[in-house]
């Protein structure tokens, strides 16, 4: 179950603060003097962004929608007690963020996102916990969540995760950091394949070519094969790195180091 002792609302320490954008948002419900401790929202937001807030707690929805809605550019629209009504309220009011408990009744939060992420894909989602755990940051970012914030700094990062999760921008507390790094390397020492060697050693020359503008006749004579054989790594590369076109491949390639911008 989620810890109903949220602490209230207060001004967090310098070096808690998230700077923003400079200018006050399109609809301030503050004087236009006032600065949020958490930076102003960015100038092109054209409204609030509508928060769908879901915990079992009603005490912690309070203290949440506290810190949520002295905010100019969040508004809370929608409150459910469980991982159920969650997605009843999503279906019934427009929101374009989500903050959902991990541990609630009937639906879990994260049973809950993986609903939410096939029934409104545009719909950003932050888990709100007092779980620091690894297995549950994990499975968090399965179910379609951007962001992974700690009840007992929720009124230091919330704010700032919300306006994160906005900009697609991910949203992870500095143990969440070191959990994901320690599963990378750990992966790597047991020799698991990864992203960056799911490619042949030829594939990886077709699509350097490719990202250099080379035509496939060109590749060809470069590479002393067939343009049906690169037609057919080029086919591959779309289809294993899950891309469409030229574009996608080039810009692929100069993530990878292939290439340079």
């Amino acid at each position: 179950m989620s810890d109903p002792s949220l602490p209230e609302p207060s001004e967090p320490s310098a070096h808690g603060r998230h700077a923003g954008a400079s200018t006050t948002p399109t609809t301030p419900t503050t004087p236009a003097s006032t600065t949020s401790a958490y930076g102003t929202p960015p100038a092109s937001a054209p409204s609030k962004i509508r928060i769908l807030l879901a915990d079992d707690h009603a005490l912690v929805r309070r203290g949440v929608r506290l810190i949520l809605d002295r905010e100019p550019d969040l508004e809370v629209v929608a409150e459910a007690g469980d991982g159920a009504e969650a997605i009843d309220m999503a279906r019934a009011h427009e929101a374009d963020l989500a903050v959902l408990d991990i541990a609630m009744p009937r639906l879990t939060g994260l049973q809950a996102a993986r609903e939410l992420a096939a029934l409104k894909p545009g719909l950003r989602i932050l888990m709100l916990t007092m779980h620091d755990n690894e297995q549950y940051l994990f499975q968090a970012l399965k179910s379609g969540a951007c962001g992974y914030v700690l009840k007992s700094v929720a009124d230091r990062d919330l704010v700032a995760a919300c306006r994160a999760a906005m900009r697609d921008e991910p949203f992870l507390y500095p143990g969440a950091v070191t959990a994901l790094i320690r599963n990378y390397l750990d992966r790597v020492r047991h020799g698991e394949e990864t992203s960056d060697h799911i490619l042949t050693p030829r594939e990886e020359e077709v699509l350097k070519l490719v990202a250099e503008g080379h035509s496939s006749k060109e590749i060809a004579e470069i590479l002393f094969i067939s343009i049906k054989t690169v037609q057919r790594h080029r086919a591959n590369l779309l289809q294993k790195l899950g891309l469409r076109d030229r574009l996608e491949l080039t810009r692929y390639a100069i993530r990878a180091g292939l290439i340079e911008p």
